[in-house]
């Protein structure tokens, strides 16, 4: 199964193009889905995470994910920590997911993860890569009006993340998304072609 890999940062619209790509029938594994799912009741990640912060991040005895992030994007050791227990956990789970898929006879995935090509090149394990960029007044605009960030907390939220134009030198695929829904889709239909789709088995 070839996997493609679908990243940008906070405010691009990545999330929105992998919902683009489910509506055209790719499946798509979701890792910041998968990384909620950690930290939400019964979560693996609940009891290192609550260790590692204190009662302080908890609401009514539950994460609250708003405290959380208030924390880690204020404090990169914090943020640091806090992907050390998580990403072990979420990169299990996504390989579980595509072996699932896989089994199933699935022949392409798209997994969407801010975190793809961190180290400055394509991770080894995919097929490909696509890359949603959008420039930082549209981002920070976004974040304030759909997440009802503050301008300060979107801007610390942007800054704590590598820059997603970091990324283009080694991405197969570039969505510039700084226009409308449509021309996002538009963009997104035009790469499910290029890469054939999951209905297509030979």
């Amino acid at each position: 199964m070839r996997i493609i890999g679908l990243t940008g940062g906070i405010g691009s619209g990545k999330s929105e193009a992998a919902r683009h790509f489910a509506k055209l029938g790719y499946p798509v594994v979701y890792a910041d889905k998968v990384g909620h799912a950690m930290i939400a009741p019964g979560g693996q990640a609940v009891d290192a995470v609550i260790t590692a912060f204190g009662e302080g991040i908890l609401t009514h005895g539950a994460i609250d994910r708003v405290k959380l992030g208030a924390l880690i994007f204020a404090n990169q050791a914090a943020r640091e920590r806090l992907e050390t227990i998580i990403h072990p956990l979420i990169r299990s789970t996504i390989d579980h997911e595509c072996e699932t898929l896989q089994a199933q006879g699935c022949p392409i995935a798209i997994v969407e993860a801010a975190l793809f090509g961190e180290e400055g090149e394509k991770d080894e394990w995919l097929a490909g890569l696509i890359v949603v960029i959008a420039c930082h007044e549209t981002r920070v605009r976004r974040l304030v009006e759909l997440r009802r960030l503050s301008r300060e907390e979107a801007e610390q939220r942007i800054a704590a993340q590598t820059p997603s134009e970091s990324k283009v030198a080694f991405a197969d695929w570039i969505i510039q998304n700084d226009g409308t829904l449509r021309e996002l889709y538009e963009q997104v239909d035009r790469i499910g072609d290029q890469i054939g789709g999951p209905w297509r088995v030979s």
